[in-house]
């Protein structure tokens, strides 16, 4: 497995920073303090920004600053309505295009699951993992590119909204585990019957932040 490069650093990092709120939503950053925060260069930042911009995880102001938009629910649902058919499509797909070496990583992470469930940071890692695994095992650049941006905006809203992070975290590892264990048998209607499955429970985890538990 190749290293990441330095583009791809700043981008994970900052997707991390967003996710978790480190960058707090609704501020305006400067490209100086993300560098200073990963570390790297202006070109890799830039580079990152850029592509966070295209995923709505950020929105670039020139000679103002970028700008980290909050999280709605209005928004969540809007998304999960197009992630519900996008990513039913990308594991069917997956099912009779993903190769021996994309269902091993998969009968991998499965495993990885179950391990890191207490550490919400491990998970996030592993959790993005999944989503990247599914989409390149669908083997289509444009469900890719149409992918990212859903899949990365939810990430982000169901990390926001965790109250019960333990709980959570076991059904979020079992939706996903369905999901993969489905693709790796070629099971194309348990794999998409297990997609459904998923984005219901991330429809009910939104509506359920409108009415947390008192």
């Amino acid at each position: 497995m190749s290293l990441p490069n330095k583009s791809d650093r700043a981008y994970d990092a900052i997707e991390n920073m967003i996710t978790f709120q480190e960058l707090v939503p609704g501020s305006l950053i400067s490209e100086s303090m993300l560098m200073e925060r990963t570390g790297l260069g202006r070109t890799p930042v830039r580079e990152a920004l850029q592509r966070l911009s295209r995923e709505r995880m950020v929105e670039i102001h020139p000679n103002r600053g970028v700008f980290v938009p909050p999280t709605s629910i209005e928004a969540q649902l809007k998304l999960l309505e197009l992630r519900r058919t996008l990513e039913a499509l990308a594991v069917k797909l997956a099912t009779h295009r993903a190769v021996p070496e994309q269902k091993r990583q998969m009968q991998e992470v499965v495993e990885h699951f179950r391990d890191c469930e207490p550490d919400v940071r491990s998970f996030a890692a592993i959790l993005k993992r999944t989503h990247d695994l599914i989409v390149a095992a669908a083997h289509n650049e444009y469900i890719s590119v149409a992918m990212a941006p859903l899949q990365g905006l939810s990430r982000r809203f169901w990390f926001a909204h965790l109250k019960d992070s333990a709980e959570e975290l076991r059904t979020a590892s079992r939706l996903h585990g369905d999901i993969l264990r489905a693709i790796c048998h070629g099971d194309e209607t348990e794999a998409v019957n297990a997609s459904t499955r998923l984005n219901d429970y991330l429809v009910d985890f939104a509506y359920a932040t409108l009415h947390p538990p008192s």
